[in-house]
């Protein structure tokens, strides 16, 4: 385990429009605002495409199934971390059939509304590293 200590800037609230995607929304509002380092404090709305990745196998390295569906859904929870610019979001979408979660993906399209809030943080260095198995796992410089 390795774990970092920072503070909590600012909060950007970000309002996705029909029409627009998650991800890619995201990605943008994290490069207008120079977002470093992050979390992703709050995420909700409804969804007409859904596009997901999750792991399949308990060995290494992960074997991974993508999948897209076609709505509506409701958007129950985002989750993630920003890392050097980069999200990484999870998220739990439902439909009268059930409930569905896993890594986001591109392509995830707002039917009426998304409201995300993104915390910013500062004073904590953060990165990516790839192991040996090939996962990027978060490390943290002290």
């Amino acid at each position: 385990m390795e774990y970092g200590v920072g503070k909590l800037e600012r909060v950007v609230v970000v309002s996705i429009f029909p029409g627009e995607y998650v991800l890619e929304t995201l990605e943008e509002v994290i490069r207008r605002e120079c977002i470093e380092h992050g979390v992703i404090l709050s995420g909700f709305g409804t969804l007409s495409e859904v596009h997901f990745h999750w792991v399949t196998t308990t060995g290494l390295p992960p074997v991974e199934r993508f999948e897209k569906y076609e709505g509506p859904f409701e958007l129950l929870s985002l989750s993630g971390v920003i890392v050097g610019g980069e999200p990484h979001v999870h998220a739990v979408v439902s439909n009268p059939q059930g409930a569905y979660g896993g890594h986001l993906e591109r392509g995830n399209k707002v039917l009426y509304l998304c409201e995300v809030a993104i915390g910013v943080l500062t004073g904590v260095a953060m990165r990516r590293e790839r192991t040996p198995d090939g996962i990027r796992q978060l490390r943290f410089d002290k």
